[in-house]
């Protein structure tokens, strides 16, 4: 099984060349407690035999200033895959997007909710950000979105306006499970499993939520691989905002998965990933 991690972050030592200029203006606390450079987070995927990670864009450090991402992926373009942060509803989101994949970067994050900006922000959906998505859609360029579960009836209409976008929701969206089955908190979730581009990273967020009131961990992966398939899940450790190292985040998720047949379990924790952030090719060629 080739290992990929879906979900890490990097933060510099170097405050000079890399300022913080954090989405919506308050830097998250574990960056502040926790930070990880580049060099950090190789030592921790290799104490993790983790063989490959995605770099996402440190949103609550940097904001849409994705120098770093791009610093790591040129340092070890053989382990990472780096995907950065845009302002969507932005006039040059576009513009945006073709300078950071000329960086060498793969696919973009929208960040609409975290813990310093709690809630769901109104901008996803605005038609000004139609152009970023039109963008994607074209260029089969994969979008991570960082979003709450009260967001997924803009995201389903989105979805209907650009059809042939692939899209990730961090942390399964961050739904409530506590009911337990058949999930009805969580209702909106399964039924984006309709549209054929959603994929879900599962993260130690999910796995805690999966855990709590009448839920467990098995019964949720069940139900989210049938709906699904494991082909559309990926795990990610969101270290170091998730507290512990790879190698714990790791075991943690491969315990949850247990029940689950070694093919899925394959395709979680390394093929769904590896899938997803394969250009897609068309007749014309390849689509970064």
């Amino acid at each position: 099984m080739v290992l990929i991690d879906n979900h890490t972050h990097v933060i510099s030592t170097d405050t000079v060349r890399y300022p913080t200029s954090p989405i919506g203006g308050r830097q998250s606390q574990w960056s502040q407690t926790r930070p990880v450079n580049i060099d950090g987070l190789v030592r921790a995927l290799d104490d993790a035999e983790i063989d490959k990670a995605v770099v996402v864009q440190a949103s609550t450090v940097y904001g849409h200033d994705n120098r770093y991402v791009v610093e790591a992926v040129r340092t070890h373009p053989d382990r990472f895959i780096g995907v950065y942060s845009i302002d969507a509803p932005a006039p040059d989101a576009v513009e945006r997007i073709k300078y950071w994949q000329g960086q060498g970067l793969t696919g973009f994050r929208l960040f609409t909710t975290g813990t310093t900006m709690p809630g769901q922000a109104d901008w996803l959906g605005h038609r000004d950000s139609y152009p970023a998505w039109a963008y994607a859609e074209e260029q089969g360029i994969p979008v991570c979105l960082q979003m709450t579960i009260q967001g997924l009836p803009v995201l389903r209409g989105l979805l209907e306006r650009f059809p042939g976008v692939r899209v990730l929701l961090d942390h399964c969206a961050r739904p409530d499970l506590s009911d337990g089955r058949p999930y009805r908190h969580a209702k909106d979730l399964f039924d984006m499993a309709g549209h054929p581009g959603v994929h879900l990273k599962l993260t130690h967020r999910a796995l805690g939520a999966a855990q709590r009131g009448a839920s467990t961990a098995a019964d949720f992966l069940a139900d989210l691989v049938a709906a699904y398939g494991a082909n559309r899940i990926a795990w990610g450790s969101n270290f170091p905002a998730a507290e512990g190292t790879p190698a714990d985040l790791l075991a943690q998720a491969r315990e949850a998965a247990s029940d689950l047949s070694a093919a899925d379990q394959e395709m979680i924790f390394g093929g769904s990933t590896a899938a997803f952030y394969t250009p897609v090719t068309t007749v014309g060629g390849p689509r970064a």
